[in-house]
């Protein structure tokens, strides 16, 4: 499921992720944020190899219980490109360009 990560400190949104039940018991036992790779297929956790961990502070989640927050404090940049954020870069419409020149269809799970 999609996990939004938040500064525990400043409200900050960090990054998005997605967590299984797997990745939440890992957070949970290890106090480091643990993701699951849909490319990859397993299961990682966010500073494994940079050292720029998220310590996990809470857990919850929304009313549909469809998405998870996740208020960690981060341990050095969050985003692989240095920065704080993920969501620090684009304006609006350069994404936006960029993700209808992609295959957007592929982003979505369409129910029939």
């Amino acid at each position: 499921m999609p996990a939004i990560i938040q500064d525990c400190q400043t409200g900050q949104v960090l990054m998005m992720g997605y967590m299984t039940k797997e990745s939440i018991d890992v957070t949970l036992k290890t106090g480091f944020v643990t993701f699951y790779s849909r490319t990859r297929q397993k299961l990682w956790t966010k500073g494994e190899e940079s050292g720029n961990h998220l310590r996990m502070r809470s857990i919850a989640c929304d009313c549909d219980k469809d998405t998870l927050l996740v208020l960690a404090r981060p341990e050095g940049p969050t985003c692989h490109r240095g920065t704080t954020s993920c969501f620090d870069e684009s304006p609006l419409p350069d994404a936006t360009s960029r993700y209808v020149s992609g295959n957007p269809l592929q982003s979505f799970n369409f129910v029939r």
